[in-house]
């Protein structure tokens, strides 16, 4: 099903049959992702007296309660909300949901005991590029991150100037495979969070950022159609099913 569209002032050419999926699903198991010191999320029947809601115990439909947080179990995009006094909707701030993206592949440096993705290294990959969004992963690239346990582990994290590098060229929507663009342990600074939004000077409130993605070995640094799709939440953040299409 291959499509032309105009996005930008560019006509690009995109196969809309063949999806590339770079969210992680949410599952009730040990092998979901979890982050922020949370436990498994969890997926069970409603229980209302005699009644459970499961066809295998005589219900007519599966009728399941659902709870889990979107930070900590899986992909999800935020707004500025998620370090604002104030209430700010994800549902608000995200209104279109095509753009044109770029995918680099970084390897955090090592800075002490921390892994930092440096301005240099995002420079670097986007050699000149400026796209409206960038979905950056993370070198080593392995499929354990769709299933690893993130808490205490000092993850690798966004240099505040390499987020004040990426607002200054024009990215709106950033994209990454790490539980946070900032530190585990940062005492509340947020420093890369603040310094993409603009926050709290002049907060881009229609700017996103996306984390717990996973971008499989098999789709090549370069220019995408990105399709960031979000469920329709009142809230900071959103659980989310960012797609990519190639473009030929």
């Amino acid at each position: 099903m291959k499509t032309t569209l105009e996005i930008k002032h560019k006509t690009i050419l995109v196969d809309l049959s063949k999806p590339l999926d770079i969210s992680i699903p949410l599952q009730a198991s040990e092998k979901n992702p979890l982050a922020w010191y949370q436990n498994e999320p969890t997926i069970e029947p409603v229980k209302m007296g005699d009644w459970t809601g499961k066809v295998s115990e005589g219900a007519s439909v599966n009728f399941n309660n659902v709870f889990f947080n979107p930070h900590a179990h899986g992909t999800h995009t935020e707004c500025f909300g998620h370090i604002s006094k104030e209430f700010h909707s994800i549902n608000n701030s995200l209104k279109t949901f095509f753009f044109l993206a770029e995918v680099i592949s970084v390897q955090p440096e090592k800075v002490g005991e921390d892994e930092v993705i440096s301005e240099e290294s995002i420079s670097h990959a986007l050699n000149g590029i400026t796209p409206e969004a960038i979905v950056i992963r993370t070198l080593p690239n392995t499929s354990h991150k769709k299933s690893k346990h993130w808490s205490d582990t000092n993850w690798p994290f966004l240099h505040e100037r390499s987020a004040l590098f990426l607002r200054k060229i024009g990215v709106k929507h950033l994209l990454i495979d790490l539980p946070s663009v900032d530190k585990e342990r940062d005492d509340g600074k947020l420093l890369a969070h603040k310094a993409f939004w603009n926050f709290p000077h002049d907060p881009r409130e229609h700017c996103t950022i996306t984390e717990l993605i996973y971008v499989p070995s098999s789709i090549e640094d370069g220019s995408y159609l990105l399709n960031l799709q979000i469920a329709s939440f009142h809230n900071d953040a959103s659980p989310s099913k960012p797609i990519l299409y190639k473009i030929f």
